[in-house]
C-alpha cells in the first residue's frame, strides 16, 4: 500500500536441482537457495461402485478424455480441504448428480505406472430417478450385472472395482480389496 511503513522484500524465484536430499532415498527437486524439496506424490482418486435400492449399478459415459466415450464409475481426484468420503460423494454428484450413501470402503487400489492411489466404496444410490450427466459424462445409465458393458469399460480399476463388488454384494464382512495379482 503506498506510503505504508512496511516494506517489500523482493522475491527470488527458486532455483531447483535434482538431488539425492540427506536421508532420503529418491532423487528430489531441491531449491539450491533455502532447500525446500519440491516432493512429487501420487494423486488420490476417489469413486464409487453405487447401486439403486433395486441392485443397478451407476455407469458414466466419459465426456473427457482419457478414455472419453467409454463407460466408467463415477470417480475423480480429491480436493484441497476434503476427505476421501466428501471427495466420493462430491464426484457422483458433479458426474452423475447423484446422491450417495457410502457403506464402506470396497477397496484401494495403487496404480504407479500413473501416480494415482484410488479409493473405492460401496455406496446406496439414494436419487435413482433424478440422476442426471454432468459435464464430465455423455450418458448415464442404470445397469444389471449381467447388463455392464465389460468390452467398454474405461479402466482395469473400474473392472476390479465392479468384481468385488459383485464378489461381496450383501456382505458386510469383508476386507478392502486390493490390486488383482495380474496387476495392471
Amino acid at each position: 500500500m503506498p506510503g505504508s511503513d512496511d516494506q517489500q522484500t523482493p522475491s527470488v524465484p527458486p532455483a531447483f536441482v535434482r538431488t539425492r536430499p540427506p536421508g532420503d532415498e529418491h532423487e528430489r527437486d531441491v531449491c539450491t537457495r533455502c532447500g525446500y524439496v519440491a516432493y512429487q506424490n501420487p494423486k488420490v482418486v476417489a469413486g464409487s461402485v453405487a447401486s439403486s435400492p433395486d441392485g443397478l449399478i451407476l455407469l458414466c459415459r466419459r465426456a473427457i478424455e482419457p478414455a472419453a466415450g467409454l463407460w466408467t464409475l463415477p470417480a475423480g481426484y480429491m480436493e484441497m480441504g476434503e476427505t476421501v468420503e466428501e471427495a466420493a460423494r462430491r464426484e457422483a454428484r458433479e458426474e452423475a448428480g447423484a446422491e450417495l450413501e457410502l457403506e464402506r470402503v470396497l477397496a484401494v487400489y495403487s496404480v504407479p505406472h500413473i501416480g494415482q492411489v484410488q479409493v473405492m466404496f460401496r455406496a446406496r444410490l439414494s436419487n435413482p430417478e433424478d440422476i442426471v450427466p454432468g459435464p464430465e459424462s455423455l450418458a448415464l445409465q442404470l445397469v444389471k450385472w449381467e447388463d455392464v458393458p465389460w468390452p467398454e469399460l474405461a479402466f482395469p480399476s473400474v473392472v476390479w472395482a465392479l468384481r468385488a463388488w459383485h464378489e461381496v454384494r450383501g456382505r458386510s464382512d469383508f476386507a478392502p480389496f486390493a490390486n488383482p495379482p495380474e496387476g495392471l
